[in-house]
């Protein structure tokens, strides 16, 4: 029989729709993050330093660009005979057949995969935030307080705290009460949607609720454990954690790697993120080109000026070009004499020559105000900008453009010019 202790499921099915058209064709999960990397390389590197070799990667959205990235994990030293990784997709069933409607009603539908291991736990994971967690720590945590459920929690600033969903703990760490996004919030211990389940008490949860529309842990399953009076527990952490679900706290996240002490260590010895590496050439910097306080991908060519950007792999960067304060993903070109500042360059993205992104004042985006902020200029996957026309701030561009798409030559803070239908 096979018998894991803890097993792991990652949920990375989300569509991630407050990053606008970073996520019109892949999961927000496996967009690139810090020049290197994709966002579920975070929570997958957590899993392997933690000794956790079992874990399950719930899909749906767009899953194709992420299937290929995870493979059969060899990155990750997740490629066993026993255990390893496996990605879970909605499959067809007999009788009631459906996508996943919910965080735990996602976990719900893989309860048979979940039983093969016989686990004693199981951790509940997000697959888009950027953090590094010892969850061994977290499982001793769990035992020593003979808790059926524990939620990994960090302080928040009391004025965010109706943000988030919230726990109120007693002296010994027992969660008393739970709240989700309070108007008047008890407490500034946010969940993180990290958990460990005693198994018993989470396939009891799920199949209790198994008729609930839309299951979701912080709004069902967590308040029926607590209902029933099992053994909630807090886990404070108080490391590095980000939610980089929204275009700003995205580019604040990339930006801060570039600090000279970065607060997020990419470079730690002892507890590597791992990633799958293509085989590229290394970079080449140009005799007249200008790097300052910048991440470099492989791959890349550097002839203009960069300064406090993060640049991915196989990025040319031609002549004449300057490039400040942004995030150029993989494969993009920089034209020669172009202009590209604080803005966010989708992969395969091509910026023609003396074209300026990211230019004039700010004004609020006049189609989706809550998603094109923050002052970013953000430029789709495989987009053209032709040559010699500007792009104001809280704006989208996708597919390929043409000089005539901006009267005269100019498309202003807060518009959206949509080529490829991808925003809707």
């Amino acid at each position: 029989m096979i018998k894991k202790e803890m097993i792991a499921m990652l949920l990375a099915g989300g569509q991630g729709s407050r990053l606008g058209v970073l996520t019109s064709k892949v999961a927000k999960p496996a967009v690139a993050f810090g020049g290197k990397y994709r966002i579920i390389d975070f929570p997958l590197s957590n899993c392997i330093n933690s000794g956790i070799d079992t874990v399950g990667v719930l899909t749906q959205y767009q899953p194709l660009r992420l299937n290929t990235h995870i493979g059969i994990g060899i990155p990750w030293d997740l490629d066993k005979n026993v255990g390893g990784v496996t990605v879970l997709p909605p499959y067809e069933k007999t009788g009631k057949t459906e996508w996943y409607t919910g965080t735990a009603n996602a976990i719900y539908q893989n309860l048979a995969y979940m039983e093969s291991f016989h686990p004693d736990y199981v951790l509940i994971l997000s697959g888009d935030h950027i953090y590094k967690m010892d969850y061994e720590i977290m499982l001793d945590y769990h035992k020593a307080h003979h808790a059926d459920v524990t939620i990994a929690v960090m302080p928040v600033p009391m004025e965010e705290a109706s943000r988030f969903g919230i726990v109120v703990t007693d002296p010994d760490g027992r969660i008393v009460e739970f709240q989700e996004k309070p108007d008047a919030p008890k407490s500034n211990l946010a969940s993180m949607g990290i958990y460990i389940f005693s198994w018993q008490a989470l396939k009891e949860a799920l199949i209790a609720l198994s008729d609930q529309s839309s299951c979701d842990f912080g709004k069902h399953v967590i308040p029926y454990c607590h209902g029933k009076g099992e053994k909630l527990a807090a886990y404070e952490f108080n490391g590095y954690w980000r939610d980089v679900g929204t275009l700003g706290s995205y580019w604040e996240a990339n930006m801060g790697l570039t600090a000279i002490v970065p607060e997020f260590n990419l470079y730690e010895e002892f507890w590597n993120i791992y990633t799958k590496n293509d085989i590229l050439p290394p970079q080449y910097i140009g005799s007249e080109a200008f790097i300052l306080d910048s991440l470099i991908g492989d791959g890349t060519e550097i002839y203009g000026k960069v300064y406090k950007s993060v640049i991915s792999p196989g990025v040319i960067i031609e002549p004449g070009a300057l490039v400040r304060d942004s995030i150029i993903m993989q494969n993009a070109v920089i034209k020669a004499g172009a202009l590209v500042d604080k803005a966010i360059i989708a992969e395969n993205a091509v910026i023609g020559e003396r074209s300026q992104v990211g230019v004039g004042v700010e004004l609020p985006n006049r189609v989706k105000p809550a998603v094109y902020s923050f002052g970013l200029a953000v430029i789709g996957e495989n987009a053209v900008i032709p040559p010699d026309v500007s792009i104001g701030r809280n704006t989208a561009v996708t597919g390929v453009t043409v000089k005539e798409d901006y009267p005269g030559g100019m498309l202003g803070s807060g518009e959206i010019l949509d080529k490829a239908g991808d925003i809707v």
